[in-house]
């Protein structure tokens, strides 16, 4: 019997992960459709997704791109929005079956809470939206029985470790780590590396918010606010190691002593693929793992005193509210002025300590507080960012 195909709308298409999900789809085109592309700013590679996957619908978030990306189109069936308000009423469509949540920071938040309460699947790519919101989201999926697939590859791991696993089982979740380009570096060192530096990650081929976040150790630390939020786990209960070849995801630890591994080649399309198939598994066109060449693989335990932003994470985590939201906007502030070279690397952590300290965590918290939170976090370290001086 065959299976219907599945119509995607892909959040975030011409970013990394958009990018791969086309690929993805490209190779499977007798399972997987694209209902819906969105794009932020690249309306010359939207134009040409939109040409060749011949979706329903196209939007382009930058409002000034839209005459652009309509004239171009014009002689498609494709309908061109422009905005964020055409994304939130667009994830909605009953055409959509999943929708993979890729657009980068706090901007995926209020689409993805929109998708959720339209009970569709999501496919979550986008970390940000349960380090922001995570209480908030997780009773929407609840109320709503949206069911979230992660795509992170750690998390789509612990996800496959769980199936068919009691909760009540699980001693704790080991998240893995590549440790970045600077694994092994000192204070000093880091003190005078460039974005270039930073951007050439040894495993992973990611956009360039997560490079950054990977060689601070901040995506590591939003990873594991993710999977509390994703797991219902206590911090204490989720830990990360380093294992700089990345050929285990991650891994669940149950309460007889056994684990549980995930792992698989470097490359997204697998987490993405599985994410669109699920709850099935289908072929892929990525090549497996051959361990003979392997031969051995390696952790370590994470160097918390020269990348401080994974223990910020777990103090965030710990102090709930509003924190992790506070802790994301300041970071996304200060990697957008370490790519501007306004900053230096280690000035990240010291940017995101100062917006966690200074700044009072509120609780409880709604989705309008998120939103003020997240402008205040912001305002606060662009002011820390002016007394700044390289």
């Amino acid at each position: 019997m065959n299976t219907p195909i599945k119509h995607i709308a892909i959040l975030g298409s011409t970013g990394s992960i958009g990018t791969q999900a086309l690929d993805v789809i490209r190779n499977h085109k007798d399972k997987f459709c694209v209902e819906v592309l969105v794009a932020g700013n690249n309306a010359e590679l939207l134009i040409s997704q939109a040409k060749e996957f011949e979706p329903n619908i196209a939007i382009i978030a930058n409002q000034e791109k839209y005459d652009l990306v309509s004239r171009e189109l014009s002689g498609t069936d494709t309908k061109v929005f422009a905005g964020e308000e055409s994304i939130y009423d667009v994830v909605q469509f009953s055409e959509i079956d999943v929708v993979l949540a890729a657009m980068v920071g706090f901007s995926g938040l209020i689409p993805v809470i929109k998708a959720i309460e339209a009970g569709k699947t999501i496919a979550l790519a986008n970390k940000e939206t349960l380090v922001v919101a995570g209480e908030l989201i997780t009773k929407k999926i609840k109320k709503h029985r949206a069911p979230v697939i992660p795509v992170d590859s750690e998390h789509s791991a612990v996800f496959q470790c769980l199936m068919g696993e009691p909760a009540n089982r699980i001693k704790k979740l080991i998240l893995t780590a590549s440790g970045g380009p600077f694994r092994g570096k000192d204070m000093e060192f880091l003190k005078r590396v460039s974005p270039e530096d930073a951007l050439k990650h040894p495993t992973w081929n990611m956009g360039k918010k997560v490079s950054i976040d990977s060689a601070s150790m901040m995506n590591k630390g939003l990873e594991v606010i993710e999977a509390h939020w994703l797991f219902s786990l206590p911090p204490e209960k989720i830990e990360v190691v380093v294992h700089p070849s990345s050929i285990v995801h991650s891994m669940v630890e149950f309460i007889d002593g056994s684990m549980k591994a995930q792992l698989g080649n470097n490359d997204m399309r697998i987490p993405i693929q599985y994410a669109f198939s699920w709850p099935d598994r289908i072929p892929t066109h990525v090549n497996p793992i051959d361990l003979t060449e392997i031969g051995s693989m390696h952790f370590e335990k994470p160097d918390i005193l020269n990348f401080p932003n994974l223990k910020l994470a777990y103090e965030a985590l710990k102090k709930g509210g509003d924190a992790p939201c506070i802790l994301n906007a300041a970071n996304e502030i200060a990697v957008d002025a370490f790519l501007k070279r306004q900053i230096g690397f280690n000035q990240i952590a010291e940017i995101n300590k100062d917006c966690l300290s200074a700044l009072p965590v509120q609780y409880p918290v709604y989705m309008n507080d998120f939103v003020d939170s997240d402008k205040r976090a912001r305002i606060h370290a662009e002011h820390i960012l002016k007394k700044i001086k390289l």
